[in-house]
Order: C-alpha cells, then structure tokens, then sequence
C-alpha cells in the first residue's frame, strides 16, 4: 500500500492503492549508501538509519569510495556530504552516482550558500539537508526521496542494473539510457539535461505515444507545465537531430518513431 498525492489547481488529494512495482520497498529492504568523512557523524547516520527500518549499503569517506562502492553494490540511495576530504567533492560523487546509476541523491551540508546550492543542483538531488538536523527531518526526507524516485522512475531503474540498455534508432541513431548518451554514427549529439530526460522517458515506450503529463512530470517532476515549456524543448532539440525521428501526437503527447 503506498500514498497516491495528486495535487490540482484546487485540491490536493491522498489516496491509498496497491502497487506491485519492483521499486515500490519496505524500508528494510531500502540500502542507503553513507558518504561522510567525520566518523561520528557517519555512526550517528548509521543507527538513526537502521531504527527507521533502512538497511546501511555501507559508510564511505571519499567521493572515490562511493563510487566505487555504487559500482559494486547498487544502492537504492545515498546521503551524501558535499564536502568531503580528497581531490574530488560529494557533488562529483553526487552527479556520478545519479548519471550512471540513477541513485536518488540526498545531499548534508554546513553550507547553504548560493552557488553550492546551484552546483547541487546539477545532480538532481530528492533532498537538502542542511546540519545539524533532528533525527525527525532525516526520516521525513528519506521517506519523501523514496516515494518521489518510484513515481518519477517507475521501474526502471532495476531495469538498468540487470541489462544493457541501448537501443536502436533510426537514422544511424542509437540511444544509451544507461549513460544518457544519444550516438549517430557513433558520435555523441550534444544534449542538455532535459534533452537527455526527454529522449529517456520516450525510449522507455519506443513506437509509442508518451502523454505530456508523463514528459513533463518526469523531466521537471511536475505533471502541470505551461506547453510552451515543452514545445521550445523540442524545437530546440530538433535543430541537433533529424526531425523525423520524434513525432508530436496531436493533444496527446510525443512519439519516438522506431
């Protein structure tokens, strides 16, 4: 049983329904990765974590070390401190582990100034939380990370660690969803990061039709965008490949010709 929130202009309504999707879990059988350098800190984490239920994936102390560790271990989310001893930051870690893995992010921090913010942002975090803070915001952030990640990427992530996930399109064009790589003639086509969302969202349906709302919800997690929004998207998107491959269904959504 999982809460359903559908938030409208004028409402907002919970509902409760079933749901047998692979990333749907209980919280024992959710592996948090720790990424913290101070080792108290790192503890405390550990065993506020496994009161709430979760299962520890393991403790690292360097961005190297975890991702090495989300390489060999695949866990299903990190706390990751942005600020860690060695040459490369928990940000870097951040953006690994989210790019290659699609790892749901949660990032600690002493630092909340702006332009740490925006770097943060980069690797889609699912949750800021700014130290010290109570036993109670961990837990209320972990569980709203969670639930967000299985709406917004409804089983594919497991998809992703069990297969290779390329597929072939036309016009000499083949699309890396793993990677977020789109390749003609094996060179990579230059593409943003929603550019990169998009075409991951429409190769999860190839030859068929995605609704608006499910682009748009996935690339902004929002289910209500302005359609100027996602028209200009494609505009743009259609100057760097051939036109043909996409097709807009009309006042129904976007469609990955295959």
């Amino acid at each position: 049983m999982i809460f359903v929130i559908i938030v409208t202009k004028n409402l907002v309504k919970i509902s409760f329904v079933e749901n047998n999707n692979p990333m749907r879990k209980k919280n024992q059988h959710i592996h948090v990765l720790i990424v913290e350098d101070e080792a108290i800190l790192a503890l405390q984490l550990k065993m506020a974590l496994q009161k709430f239920g979760y299962e520890v994936s393991g403790i690292e102390s360097t961005a190297k070390g975890a991702m090495a560790h989300a390489d060999a271990h695949f866990p299903d989310m990190a706390l990751l401190d942005i600020r860690l001893r060695g040459e490369e930051s928990g940000l870097e870690a951040g953006r690994y582990l989210w790019q290659k893995h699609r790892i749901p992010i949660i990032y600690l921090t002493s630092y909340c100034d702006n332009s740490t913010l925006k770097e943060a942002m980069l690797s889609e975090p699912y949750g800021y939380l700014s130290k010290p803070f109570r036993d109670a915001e961990l837990k209320a952030t972990l569980h709203t990370a969670w639930c967000k990640h299985a709406y917004f990427c409804t089983g594919k992530e497991e998809a992703m660690r069990h297969k290779k996930c390329t597929i072939a399109l036309p016009f000499s064009y083949e699309f890396d969803k793993v990677q977020g790589v789109l390749l003609q003639d094996g060179k990579a086509v230059k593409l943003t990061g929603n550019e990169v969302r998009f075409f991951q969202i429409l190769t999860e349906y190839p030859g068929n039709t995605v609704s608006f709302e499910q682009i748009s919800t996935y690339i902004w997690r929002e289910p209500y965008v302005g359609p100027s929004k996602l028209r200009n998207l494609v505009y743009r998107l259609r100057q760097k490949i051939h036109g043909a491959l996409l097709e807009n269904v009309f006042e129904a959504g976007y469609r990955l010709n295959v």
